[in-house]
């Protein structure tokens, strides 16, 4: 086990939910090491989850690495996966941090329910627009708002700073996946390989829109190219032009610029200091970054 930890921890990425953590701490009180606790826990619950999905999306690669499934299997993979996730409940045990739990069980709950909720909609590729919201603030903007309520709550923020510390999380975290979905077409786009998302038939908001809305003869025509398992560059390019074409593309920074206003807006109620100017400094560079 200490060869696949030492191997997760060289291909460590940008680490940013941890500072969400310590900054919404500073924010609301004087961190100890109750917020240090909490970030750790944060960190290993997010690193467990990744190599949990490289299983389940069949994935060879991670952050530019080979994944742990791709060298010891899919079953050494999620026994890492567990171990990681052990460890970090068994640290919040062991010290008492009890309503940072409760925060973090919630948060591995809908993050469960969110994957399942999007297995079964891959199968039927019937996925639309409030679906879709519903799957990736589960899947990803629950961590993000987990963050921010685990850094509030260790400093002893009260429970409606903690519910805004949420909700300001949650804001982010659906922003942080739509620009996700945006950097899959730039990159193909530019003229560089496609990510893996239009490869590998999974919807994301700049197709979703453009489908709900083609005519009858553009909709069948993408479908079928959709669903195709094996993509030509044709059909990749063509696929990427429609999300571009059918307003997609542009629907989808709207929706980036709509929820980082009503992330600020919540942000503004945050008591002023450097850590609330560090946060939208944060905010803004997870909502511009080119990776």
């Amino acid at each position: 086990m200490d060869i696949i930890m030492g191997y997760i921890i060289k291909r460590k990425g940008k680490q940013i939910r941890p500072l969400f953590v310590y900054l919404c701490a500073g924010s609301f009180g004087e961190m100890t090491c109750t917020t240090s606790r909490g970030a750790v826990l944060i960190e290993l619950l997010h690193t467990a989850t990744l190599v949990h999905d490289d299983v389940v999306d069949d994935s060879n690669y991670r952050r530019g690495f080979l994944s742990i499934n791709s060298i010891w299997k899919n079953k050494v993979a999620v026994l890492a996966g567990d171990y990681l996730l052990s460890r970090g409940l068994l640290l919040a045990v062991n010290n008492g941090d009890f309503e940072l739990l409760r925060i973090v069980a919630d948060a591995i709950r809908e993050m469960s329910e969110g994957e399942l909720l999007q297995l079964e909609k891959a199968k039927k590729m019937n996925i639309n627009e409030s679906t879709y919201f519903d799957i990736i603030r589960q899947k990803t903007a629950v961590l993000l708002s987990s963050c921010c309520a685990v850094g509030a709550k260790s400093v002893g923020a009260t429970d409606e700073q903690v519910l805004l510390a949420k909700t300001f999380g949650e804001k982010i975290g659906i922003a942080f996946q739509l620009r996700d979905d945006l950097l899959d077409y730039e990159l193909s786009h530019s003229g560089k390989p496609a990510s893996l998302d239009i490869q590998n038939r999974k919807l994301s908001l700049p197709l979703i829109y453009g489908l709900q809305r083609a005519n009858t003869i553009t909709r069948f025509t993408m479908w079928q190219k959709i669903r195709r398992k094996k993509k030509s560059p044709l059909d990749l390019s063509q696929l990427t032009n429609f999300a571009y074409d059918g307003g997609g593309i542009a629907y989808t920074h709207e929706k980036i610029n709509q929820l980082l206003e009503e992330a600020k807006l919540l942000l503004s109620s945050f008591p002023p200091s450097i850590y609330r100017d560090y946060l939208e400094k944060l905010t803004d560079y997870v909502i511009e970054r080119e990776h």
